[in-house]
């Protein structure tokens, strides 16, 4: 019984070492927000994210239930061109490619004009 409980602390550990280091590289995007797959209504003044649908379908302890995903409220800073931009996620992009995020109009601003559309060379870190 100690043993097991031991492994199982163990184990839990190296999960969220591995949980606190999850980067990503890709392109940026904006979006609409609005209901996301966290089950958390926002704005395009609020500083959110859509993660990848490969990263948040696949994110240590997701289920079935996109809204009691662990990614769900966590926070990640993207960095383009050498600015960064702090947001929390709240949905899920299923159009973006592994490592790509969409960003809400007011959190891409930070990092470049809407004019430019869509970000390349994006990378990201869950704090």
């Amino acid at each position: 019984m100690r043993f097991s409980t031991v492994l199982l602390a163990v184990a839990s550990a190296a999960s969220f070492s591995m949980v606190q280091a999850l980067t990503g590289t890709g392109d940026a995007t904006f979006y609409e927000a609005g209901l996301g797959s966290c089950g958390i209504f926002n704005t395009d003044a609020d500083f959110i994210v859509a993660v990848d649908a490969a990263t948040f379908d696949s994110f240590p302890g997701a289920t079935a239930n996109p809204n009691t995903n662990p990614i769900c409220n966590r926070q990640l800073t993207a960095t383009a061109n050498g600015v960064s931009v702090t947001v929390t996620v709240t949905d899920r992009c299923a159009g973006c490619a592994p490592g790509s995020i969409d960003l809400t109009p007011t959190a891409f601003q930070q990092l470049a004009s809407l004019d430019v559309g869509r970000l390349h060379g994006v990378t990201w870190t869950l704090v």
